[in-house]
């Protein structure tokens, strides 16, 4: 069976985050999108649910925190070249979002992290295929024995 991994998000406004979203280069399923929410699709079984700020609350009885004060979640996605995060980067830029620190270079693996327009915290990253395989400690020692 395969997995699918919805990530529902809040907005103060839906047209302007599906403007955003598709401007990173991702679709919109329109099976799941109405007034209320829309679907993000970022690769066959990876999807994010814009939901109005209204909607969403009506998944939890607990208080909707707002994502420009508080950190509420940081998906993370992979990309498949350190160009591609930067590429995602400048999309996210010029769709309104805002880059939320420098860019994190660790060598075996490198990450961008932004926000959508309504604080919504997103991170792209590659890692060294080896790296991803045997781990980063392991990875790590490797290098310092082939140098």
């Amino acid at each position: 069976m395969v997995t699918s991994i919805f990530v529902n998000f809040s907005t103060r406004d839906l047209d302007r985050a599906k403007a955003f979203y598709e401007g990173l280069g991702w679709s919109i399923n329109p099976n799941f999108t109405d007034e209320n929410a829309a679907c993000i699709v970022i690769d066959e079984n990876v999807f994010l649910m814009v939901l109005t700020r209204e909607f969403f609350q009506t998944f939890s009885d607990k208080p909707i925190g707002d994502p420009l004060v508080d950190v509420q979640v940081q998906t993370a996605f992979s990309r498949d070249s350190r160009e591609e995060v930067d590429e995602i980067l400048e999309k996210a830029i010029k769709g309104g979002g805002t880059e939320q620190r420098t860019a994190q270079d660790y060598g075996f693996m490198y990450s961008r992290d932004f926000e959508d327009p309504d604080g919504n915290l997103l991170s792209a990253l590659w890692m060294d295929p080896v790296a991803a395989e045997i781990g980063p400690e392991a990875y790590m020692a490797q290098q310092s024995t082939d140098a």
